[in-house]
């Protein structure tokens, strides 16, 4: 079972000034609590790169920045996982950078090079603007780019956090599906999905999912079929994502689940901070 904690290892030591929206009394509103309004972002940061290939995170944070977001999900995020990206830990710079929490959920967790250094890690993170009560590393089926002889088997890297919005919880989770052109493996890792969300929905009463990430896979591909019968795709129907300086699809999804309502989606004008483009989405999470 996935190791659920309290106390983050990786909390980003700048916290960001959050402004509050001053909510109309529930009496002018007929009784009824009004929506929490939200920015959700997703972004696959091809660790640290640009199109170009250079590593710059003062780039891809800039990028991040003028999306306002108040939840990133970020996929390809590289943690002292080598000289691409300086050995530095990806995550936690690009908190500290825009003044967000930060939980990050390793796909891979290597031994270090030379013995004192740090693990060198490769998966997936969420940012937050909202303090992040717990966060868990879930399991789905993988099929591994560091074996050389792989085999479809559970591995971890399918991140989830749960955060509490003006008394709403929210859960949030983040994923990288399989990029290969055969669909078996996502088919699989869409049932882990599935059976992991409804699992962590039951757990926490009242509680709204939003799903974030790169699932490699186009919106009409039959293997994503099965998600967008609990999940509404909150993506542009005519916004494309991949690659970033000339798309052509979009793999890249902001998914909503019951008592979420996307007000507008629009995928980021960025083309140079990373291979992909951001998908944002403006929601209403129902109290």
């Amino acid at each position: 079972m996935p190791r659920r904690t309290r106390v983050l290892p990786r909390l980003a030591l700048s916290v960001a000034v959050l402004t509050l929206v001053t909510a109309a009394p529930a009496a002018a509103l007929g009784g009824q609590r009004p929506s929490v309004p939200l920015r959700i972002t997703t972004y696959n940061i091809h660790a640290g790169a640009g199109a170009d290939n250079v590593f710059d995170l003062d780039r891809q944070a800039a990028a991040l920045r003028a999306l306002d977001a108040d939840v990133i999900g970020l996929q390809e995020v590289d943690v002292h996982w080598g000289a691409r990206s300086q050995n530095l830990d990806v995550a936690r710079e690009l908190a500290d950078r825009l003044g967000m929490r930060v939980s990050f959920a390793p796909i891979y967790s290597l031994d270090p090079v030379q013995a004192g250094e740090p693990r060198r890690e490769f998966g997936v993170a969420v940012l937050s603007r909202y303090p992040i009560r717990s966060a868990v590393n879930h399991e789905i089926t993988r099929l591994s780019t560091q074996d050389p002889n792989p085999v479809p088997a559970l591995a971890p890297g399918f991140g989830e956090v749960t955060l509490k919005v003006r008394g709403v919880p929210l859960q949030i989770f983040v994923t990288h599906l399989d990029y290969r052109a055969d669909p078996s493996v996502r088919v699989a890792q869409v049932a882990d999905t599935r059976r992991i969300m409804a699992q962590e929905r039951g757990a926490v009463p009242g509680a709204r999912q939003i799903l974030l990430g790169d699932f490699n896979a186009e919106p009409a591909a039959p293997e994503l079929a099965p998600l967008w019968r609990e999940l509404t795709d909150a993506g542009p129907t005519n916004g494309l994502t991949y690659p970033a300086e000339a798309p052509v699809k979009r793999i890249d999804y902001v998914a909503v689940g019951e008592g979420v309502t996307v007000r507008d989606a629009t995928v980021g004008p960025e083309a140079v901070a990373s291979d992909h483009r951001p998908v944002v989405a403006d929601v209403a999470v129902r109290r």
